[in-house]
């Protein structure tokens, strides 16, 4: 969702900072999303700094830098005297220790829980992403201390990868890995999803993962996944209901999965991440009634409809903006020619991407120019999409 505003409504993007910085002053912390952000949390892990300091990272500015800052870095850091409606309430643990402990949830108030969480690993996971949004946020204002900190943190995800298993599997409190492991189990360490699904979360340096894991059994592993997921609609068949994929190798109906397309870019495969994406565009989504709220899909704050708008127009981020020097992967669009056009005041050139292909249901790249030059790799800096120009792609044959 960021993504896209950061592209289209970056002014839309700057007043939503705005307000979660009037909450921030009210409250004294950063909301997770409902009950003026202080008395009951969304689902407990509050992105809300994530985005903010992905603004930042882009240019987008016009508000207290200052205290926007200071606003990200007690999010991520801590936890005494934390409202229960800024979510996060078991930061404190994982500050300590590097992970979120799972813990089993006896009292039916899981968002509560501050040693860990019966979604501990998930919570590692997220809050490691975050961290290292906040380190290149604290990196960029010359917060040195802060960025070693949160580059400590954001390796959060190391500790919950299981070398045994190849799968990240939570923790108990001593440390050790939960037994009776099942990575199809969803709510068991994982919320709103399971081990197939979190082990593919970290976002921030999805490179490091492909490393860890090993190349060639992570694109056996993807690419497996997908075709088998396929047979399912990619999430949870035509079942009706939100979570219905949730137990799925793959769901896209939900949060935690939508990047995950877009990773073979990380592998050195973009072709199956062309492949995949275009088939989920084309099979995932549609115009019948059952599109929208159904067969699984959790629609939270559009970002399953982002999510389409941005794999249309051929421009993702698995990263989220989040980088040092913030790029979109370069992917196939839907269409023959995309025009981003904003206002004069907010950015002075136009971006267009123009297609030409081999057949009308091409979505391999096989050439990439900006500007009538040839461009090599599959990034496209933010910076260049801001100062406009003209990106020809050419599609060729499946």
């Amino acid at each position: 969702m960021t993504q896209l505003w950061s592209i289209s409504y970056p002014d839309y993007y700057n007043d939503w900072i705005q307000s979660q910085l009037l909450v921030y002053r009210d409250a004294g912390w950063l909301g997770d999303g409902i009950a003026n952000s202080k008395y009951v949390s969304g689902v407990g892990t509050n992105f809300t700094g994530l985005a903010i300091a992905a603004a930042y990272n882009v240019g987008i500015r016009d508000y207290d830098v200052n205290l926007a800052y200071d606003a990200v870095r007690k999010n991520e850091l801590e936890a005494k005297d934390r409202l229960p409606g800024a979510g996060k309430l078991d930061v404190g643990v994982f500050v300590r220790k590097g992970y979120s402990p799972y813990i089993k949830d006896d009292h039916g108030s899981p968002e509560l829980m501050t040693n860990g969480s019966p979604f501990g690993a998930s919570h590692t996971l997220e809050y490691a992403f975050s961290a290292g949004a906040a380190a290149q946020f604290a990196k960029s204002l010359g917060r040195q201390k802060d960025y070693v900190k949160f580059q400590e943190l954001s390796n959060g995800w190391r500790n919950l990868y299981d070398t045994e298993t190849k799968f990240m599997r939570p923790k108990d409190s001593s440390g050790k890995f939960i037994s009776n492991f099942n990575p199809n189990e969803s709510w068991r360490g994982f919320q709103e999803g399971n081990a197939w699904q979190y082990t593919f979360y970290v976002p921030h340096v999805p490179e490091k993962l492909v490393k860890l894991i090993g190349e060639d059994l992570f694109n056996q592993r993807l690419d497996s996944i997908f075709t088998v997921s396929q047979k399912n609609v990619f999430g949870g068949g035509t079942h009706i209901d939100a979570f219905a994929g949730i137990e799925s190798l793959y769901n896209h109906g939900n949060q935690p999965n939508l990047h995950i397309s877009w990773l073979f870019y990380f592998s050195g495969r973009p072709d199956l991440s062309q492949k995949w994406v275009r088939a989920i565009c084309n099979e995932f989504y549609g115009t019948d009634a059952i599109h929208g709220y159904g067969y699984g899909q959790d629609e939270d704050q559009g970002q399953l409809g982002a999510w389409y708008v941005l794999s249309s127009i051929g421009l993702f981020d698995v990263r989220s903006l989040t980088t040092e020097k913030p790029a979109f992967q370069i992917g196939a669009p839907l269409f023959d020619r995309v025009t981003i056009r904003l206002p004069k005041e907010l950015r002075k050139n136009e971006f267009i991407i123009q297609v030409k292909k081999d057949h009308p249901d091409s979505y391999r790249v096989d050439r990439i120019q900006f500007n009538d030059r040839l461009w090599k790799g599959w990034q496209l800096p933010f910076e260049r999409l801001v100062e406009g120009g003209i990106l020809d792609l050419k599609l060729k044959g499946n």
